[in-house]
């Protein structure tokens, strides 16, 4: 774990005891602090029973605190802890906060953080593969992988200094003061989390504070597709700021990188080349990267194909943002498309629906998305996951491709993405013949 003398003899509230929270308990109390916890849930109290003192932390004299370190899931926006701290003028903080504040007695380092409404999974995934390809000592964690405070901390070697790549949620940076990141990288942003912000606005503002923390010296890198994250890199534009522009559009041979293909990917791919090339990675480095990065699963995963039917799992789309890429990226689609929605209408889908040839609505959405598809294209009201596969195989010709990328959150139907994603691999197993390989 991460252990550091700016934690000792200090006194921190912990709200939150789920895996980043117990992280930060030990982290903090193998460095010397004391630790009052509290967790809505009695399981996860008693977890930390042996290390913390257990209390209501709304019952707490916040006074008593240098600091509240509460997990990203904790919506600072209703819950009362935050206000109690402010009056008290008692700072609130993340565990992504304790690394910043830590990274002052680790061994030489550099940090890359990475955040978007979009892709960040694959960019930061990516990135971290890139170096461990060129052989540099790289971790990566945040949103993505364990809790950072568990880590052990990074060696660098001859190659050149170790790297922590972070995933970054705008949860985490509300949640972070000084987190000076070596390359900050912005990949999209769009509506998404709204029941958390005062507005779209406040939603892109919280994105653009990762740029905030940023000393002026070291480099951005920011997507410039959509207008929040443009004004974001025009507002940062001056001479004394290094910063790299990812245009829409850019064409790119992705043949020889089979894990990153569509738009999306291209543009997630140039973002983490100049992440990449501002660490100094040699560009043939760089290139057997792309080549060999296998991608994540459930963001457009390719399961293989039977019967000369490719078959894509990219469940973690949840929002029609994530899905419109998924759409442009292949020909003859069998699209299973709905969950919890998040929207009313597929508005950003809609340039793509030429390639689909048929769309199988499940969950909460799929009525409402059936009567909206019904006048672009052929509509199956599965309702089902494992309906929606079974009739996609069915009605599959050689050279279709089967893709779940359903613009909805999971919640109605799954436990979250991942389960949904899972679910859709068996079908898969057992309606296309036991061996899509």
């Amino acid at each position: 774990m991460i252990i550091s003398p700016a934690f000792a003899d200090k006194h921190y509230a912990l709200l939150g005891l789920a895996r980043s929270g117990l992280a930060a308990l030990d982290a903090l109390v193998a460095s010397g602090a004391k630790v009052t916890a509290w967790d809505g849930q009695p399981d996860q109290r008693a977890l930390a029973q042996d290390k913390a003192v257990i209390a209501d932390l709304l019952e707490a004299d916040m006074t008593a605190f240098d600091a509240i370190v509460v997990s990203p899931g904790v919506p600072l926006n209703s819950n009362p802890i935050a206000a109690r701290a402010r009056a008290a003028g008692v700072p609130v903080i993340g565990d992504i906060e304790l690394f910043a504040q830590a990274r002052a007695s680790l061994p030489p380092h550099k940090l890359v953080g990475i955040t978007g409404t979009n892709g960040k999974s694959t960019t930061t995934a990516l990135i971290d593969h890139i170096l461990r390809t060129a052989g540099r000592a790289s971790l990566m964690g945040g949103n993505i992988g364990l809790p950072i405070m568990s880590r052990t901390p990074l060696e660098p070697n001859d190659l050149g200094p170790a790297v922590y790549v972070l995933e970054l949620s705008s949860y985490q940076i509300d949640l972070t003061q000084s987190l000076d990141c070596d390359v900050a990288v912005l990949l999209n942003i769009t509506p998404d989390h709204l029941d958390r912000y005062d507005g779209f606005e406040a939603y892109a503002a919280s994105k653009g504070r990762l740029f905030s923390m940023q000393s002026k010296q070291h480099e951005a890198v920011i997507g410039i597709a959509d207008t929040p994250s443009a004004l974001i890199a025009r507002q940062l534009d001056r001479p004394s700021r290094h910063i790299t522009k990812i245009a829409p559009g850019v064409c790119m041979d992705q043949s020889r990188w089979p894990s990153l293909q569509g738009p999306h990917n291209a543009q997630n791919a140039l973002a983490a080349i100049a992440a990449c090339e501002a660490l100094g990675v040699p560009n043939e480095a760089i290139d057997r990267g792309l080549e060999s990065f296998g991608g994540l699963p459930h963001r457009m995963e390719r399961l293989g194909q039977f019967g000369g039917v490719h078959f894509v799992n990219d469940s973690k789309a949840t929002n029609p943002a994530s899905t419109a890429p998924a759409l442009a990226a292949f020909d003859r689609i069998r699209w299973i498309v709905g969950g919890l929605p998040k929207d009313d209408n597929l508005d950003e889908c809609a340039p793509n629906f030429a390639n689909v040839v048929k769309a199988y609505t499940i969950g909460d959405a799929g009525p409402a998305f059936a009567r909206l598809l019904a006048g672009h294209m052929e509509v199956d009201e599965s309702e089902m996951l494992a309906t929606a596969v079974r009739r996609a195989v069915r009605d599959a010709q050689p050279g279709d491709t089967v893709l779940l990328s359903p613009a909805c959150a999971s919640f109605d139907q799954f436990r979250d993405f991942e389960a949904r994603g899972a679910c859709f691999r068996e079908a898969v197993s057992i309606y296309a013949g036991g061996d899509h390989g």
